[in-house]
């Protein structure tokens, strides 16, 4: 079976980590390549060091409309049985070339919807008619939370048309022995220029405005000298990061690694991951500190609200205001001072492994595309 996946571009984003951790998962038989309509960032890069065929389509922008010939042609050169489409751009052009091409499965993955916002942007009238007229021309749209599904069927997408797959973890990945994970820890500390003793905040996700990274600053100015912030990713919020932190007085304290292919690595640096965005439709990053033995603060994670309390006990949620994080870090500094070693690894994490995920989504595949 040959699989077309289409993004709007493989910078490093949730979407775009997510769709390169399946396509190391999805069951063998199913030939997968991509194609990137713009921007073949870093996970394009890290794609095509892994074997898998990526396309670069190109488009100069939204309403490029020269790029859909151009995306039929591919697609009906490379006689695929599945187009799946990633994101709202790709989404609309997709389904209609894969359409026009002749393929008769085209699957949709919705990462990033609410009610009133997709991808971070305001949903206009036009947003949503243009999104919802595209949705009629796939197959099934797959909703990586019961959040997504339940707006998706709010807008008017039929539940039968609806597929409730989550976004998965790497747990292996993040699985460390102890002496292995001291050594990447002290490694990594000395290259981000952490001080011996720093008590560590991590933050991972693009710098955007909807992340709301500036509370972590906010928070991190009311902590002793010791605690530092790591931001893990790249966006357009950066230098707005790096005035605010000058203005609280905290600049020294704060390191922006810009976009990484290492975040489980990375997260062995930390002491705690605080994630203080109010509009996740999951919150991969939330399921991949608990992976990593992190103590978890955050202020929404669809991944755990859909879970039993129990299923991860290391992870608070609070309010995310400055304040609120500051109180709880502080206390979380209080009670783990001194202690390096990684907390257990709580069910959550092994109800969202990858293998499980791409299971479930290789077997929609062999469904809606029989051999």
């Amino acid at each position: 079976m040959r699989v077309l996946h289409i993004v709007t571009g493989l910078a490093s984003g949730g979407a775009e980590r997510q769709l390169q951790l399946l396509l190391r998962h999805l069951p063998a038989h199913q030939h997968c390549e991509v194609v990137a309509l713009t921007n073949p960032g870093t996970v394009a890069a890290a794609l095509r060091a892994e074997g898998v065929t990526v396309h670069h389509l190109a488009m100069r922008g939204n309403r490029d409309v020269g790029a859909l010939p151009r995306l039929v042609r591919l697609i009906r050169a490379g006689r695929y049985d599945v187009v799946h489409t990633h994101l709202y751009r790709a989404g609309l052009y997709g389904r209609l070339a894969a359409r026009l091409a002749g393929v008769r499965a085209v699957v949709a993955t919705e990462h990033s919807l609410h009610a009133g916002v997709i991808e971070g942007r305001p949903v206009t009238r036009g947003v949503k008619g243009l999104y919802l007229a595209a949705e009629r021309l796939g197959t099934t749209t797959v909703a990586v939370s019961r959040q997504v599904a339940q707006t998706l069927h709010a807008w008017g997408v039929p539940q039968a048309r609806v597929e409730l797959i989550p976004n998965g973890i790497d747990t292996a990945r993040h699985h460390r022995p102890g002496a292995d994970r001291a050594a990447v820890r002290a490694r990594l500390r000395a290259e981000l220029g952490l001080p011996p003793g720093a008590w560590v905040v991590g933050g991972v996700g693009r710098l955007v405005p909807g992340k709301r990274f500036h509370v972590l600053l906010e928070a991190l100015a009311e902590l002793d000298g010791a605690a530092r912030l790591v931001l893990v990713g790249e966006g357009p919020e950066r230098a707005a990061l790096e005035r605010r932190a000058a203005e609280l007085g905290v600049r020294d304290r704060l390191v922006l690694t810009g976009e990484r292919d290492d975040v489980p690595e990375l997260l062995t640096a930390l002491d705690v991951l605080a994630a203080p965005s109010t509009a996740e439709t999951f919150g991969l990053g939330v399921l991949e500190g608990l992976a990593a033995g992190l103590p978890v603060r955050h202020s929404a994670c669809p991944a755990l609200d859909e879970l039993p309390p129990t299923a991860a006990p290391q992870a608070r949620r609070i309010p995310s205001y400055a304040a609120a994080y500051a109180a709880a870090l502080g206390e979380l500094r209080h009670l783990n001072d001194h202690s390096t070693d990684p907390l257990p690894r709580p069910p959550a994490v092994g109800h969202y492994d990858i293998a499980r995920v791409a299971a479930d989504l290789g077997a929609l595949y062999d469904r809606l595309a029989p051999a």
